[in-house]
């Protein structure tokens, strides 16, 4: 059953234009960011190459040199990728007994691939958050 208390509701809106001095939704601009997308208007790119994040958006100039990621998309990606390759390798050698080679190969691939898939991603997704939150510089844009 859905709770009738607005306070309580998903936020399905976009909030764009927060006013000055008022946090915008997480969960958008993080998704954005995650998509690879300037958290504000959406349609940006965000990162300029594989983890350079721009200076500002080309769309709606919305200034990014400020961002404060540093570290974070990394340990992110070492907890995720080890708490997903663990188990695995646990299951797949109780379960099909393969030849060590065989198992190092496959789990170290998987671990370098999975690695590189989540570190532009979690670092689109840690600035979108800054950018929602108004850290470091963003609040002085809002």
């Amino acid at each position: 059953m859905r709770d009738s208390n607005p306070s309580l509701a998903d936020d399905t809106t976009d909030t764009d234009t927060a006013p000055s001095g008022t946090m915008r939704a997480n969960w958008p601009a993080m998704r954005k960011g995650w998509c690879g997308k300037c958290p504000n208007c959406g349609s940006g790119p965000l990162l300029s190459g594989y983890l350079t994040v721009r200076k500002s958006c080309p769309v709606c100039r919305e200034e990014f040199y400020h961002h404060r990621a540093d570290d974070g998309p990394a340990y992110l990606t070492i907890l995720l990728v080890g708490h997903i390759m663990a188990p695995l390798l646990l299951i797949v050698f109780e379960t099909f007994r393969p030849e060590p080679l065989i198992l190092f190969t496959i789990f170290a691939l998987g671990s370098v691939v999975l690695s590189l898939y989540l570190l532009p991603r979690l670092k689109g997704a840690i600035v979108g958050l800054q950018w929602a939150r108004l850290m470091y510089g963003f609040a002085k844009a809002a």
